[in-house]
């Protein structure tokens, strides 16, 4: 049984707005839509989860969402503030700042640490080496993993693994968690592990979660649900 993040916590403010986004794509003669057109919003402690198949323009969405790309047409407004008005450096802060990134492919180094993976996001922060160590230790004893802090990423189960990109994924205290197909290199049972710490840090820290899945029991027990398809947004 999966266990869905609280509902009885009220929203907060619109954290991610989308207003007619298009995203063309060129390859010589020929131009393709991938989004046409995509109106959204999701507030401060939502979990929205995102299906679609291959080509549908899910990707193409999330790498819009989380700054890895800009929309060809529209207004994407994060916390309130337009994209377009920030510089590619701005964009990168905010990122690096503000949002959090967990992958099916967990994106460790194999050979550092789970302390010295964890820290990637701060090493280009200003912050203080003694407060730096506060919050890695903080974030991985969130995800039960304080026993194998100074462990190789690379003697990790995969459980272990995802947990850990997860840690490095809330040490910077994001507003936002993009998860793409964080559970698609789990086996059952741990990916539902992992989607209930997802649930967890949602119902308690007030994350905003965004999770692209092609498991239905995880879309099911998510606040919101959407599909994409033809570039276009419709909900479940």
């Amino acid at each position: 049984m999966i266990k869905s993040p609280s509902s009885k916590n009220k929203l907060g403010p619109v954290v991610l707005e989308l207003r007619n986004v298009v995203k063309t794509y060129t390859s010589g003669n020929t131009t393709f839509n991938a989004l046409n057109g995509v109106s959204l919003q999701i507030h401060q402690g939502e979990f929205v989860s995102i299906m679609g198949p291959s080509g549908s323009g899910k990707s193409t969405l999330l790498h819009i969402l989380s700054f890895l790309d800009r929309p060809t047409g529209g207004s994407y407004k994060f916390q309130g503030k337009g994209i377009d008005q920030m510089s590619d450096h701005d964009l990168a802060r905010v990122r690096n700042k503000d949002m959090g990134f967990v992958f099916q492919a967990f994106n460790l180094l194999s050979r550092l640490s789970v302390y010295d993976n964890v820290e990637i996001p701060l090493l280009y922060s200003d912050i203080s080496t003694s407060h730096r160590k506060k919050l890695i230790e903080d974030a991985v004893k969130a995800v039960g993993l304080e026993e194998k802090l100074h462990t190789e990423a690379g003697r990790l189960s995969g459980g272990q693994k995802q947990r850990v990109a997860i840690a490095r994924a809330l040490v910077t205290d994001p507003n936002v968690i993009f998860a793409d197909e964080p559970t698609g290199a789990l086996d059952e049972q741990t990916g539902a592990m992992v989607f209930e710490l997802f649930s967890r840090l949602v119902s308690r820290e007030k994350v905003t979660m965004v999770l692209a899945t092609h498991e239905r029991r995880f879309v099911d027990a998510c606040h919101r649900a959407l599909r994409v398809s033809n570039g276009k947004i419709t909900a479940l």
